[in-house]
């Protein structure tokens, strides 16, 4: 009982303490005026440009989510695919993963602007962009969770008589749902930094187009709101896989 409430207070209260101890430290130092207010706003005149810009905030964020989540979503579905592909045919695997591995070479910065040539700066060209950054760790996490082993049980399985796929459904998936989902864990943050180079590169509404746009206008509070709810919406979406995999995963072993 008293090792729960420890673990809570290290994993919730910890975090939530040390954010107000920086904030505080922060509005202090801007109070102090150690830096010019257009180059590093103060948490006060960043809550302040929240509540006078709500309803223009939300509205670019709910864009930027929708680019997220569509992105997300269609890499996880290929990703499983592929990933489960290669497992099951080595020529696939031969043939594919060099080229899954190099798409990660490419950055993203100088794919991004081809990109909207080819398919405009409307909603298509953000979803390839946040799905190609998000993919690669999805499609290698379930590949590898695959390929683990774990002879005794399939030989055993095996001696049983069971098919290829009650081998997979009753031993390989249950195995591959750690990989998967730290794979998807990785991904999940790193769609939001996909979402915003899109919208940087080429957009007319989004969280990173705010910031693309409000930079050199010195309109810092505003960048800071938006990079606010970025980190926000990254970590909502980073808890909920988490949730999901402890769901499962206890659900399973």
């Amino acid at each position: 009982m008293l090792e729960n409430l420890y673990n809570k207070l290290i994993n919730w209260y910890l975090p939530i303490l040390a954010f107000i101890f920086i904030i505080a430290i922060w509005q202090i130092l801007s109070i102090m005026n150690l830096f010019e207010p257009w180059l590093l706003p103060s948490p006060s005149a960043i809550f302040l440009e929240f509540l006078d810009s709500t309803s223009f905030l939300l509205y670019h964020m709910s864009v930027t989510g929708y680019e997220i989540i569509l992105g997300l979503s269609l890499a996880v579905i290929l990703g499983i695919i592929l990933g489960f592909s290669m497992t099951l045919s080595k020529v696939l695997e031969r043939s594919i993963l060099p080229y899954v591995i190099a798409s990660q070479v490419i950055p993203i910065f100088a794919l991004a602007p081809i990109l909207i040539v080819w398919f405009g700066a409307g909603l298509l060209s953000k979803i390839i962009v946040v799905f190609l950054i998000s993919f690669f760790p999805i499609c290698i996490g379930v590949f590898d969770g695959l390929n683990k082993k774990n002879n005794e049980m399939e030989n055993m399985l095996k001696t049983m008589g069971a098919s290829t796929y009650q081998i997979y459904s009753l031993l390989k998936i249950k195995l591959a749902l750690p990989s998967f989902f730290s794979g998807l864990k990785v991904a999940a943050v790193s769609s939001v930094i996909g979402a915003v180079v899109a919208e940087w590169i080429g957009s007319k509404a989004g969280l990173g187009w705010i910031m693309k746009v409000s930079g050199p206008l010195f309109q810092t509070e505003r960048v800071f709101a938006s990079i606010f709810l970025l980190s926000l919406f990254a970590s909502v979406l980073f808890l909920s896989v988490k949730i999901i995999e402890k769901k499962l995963i206890k659900g399973v072993y």
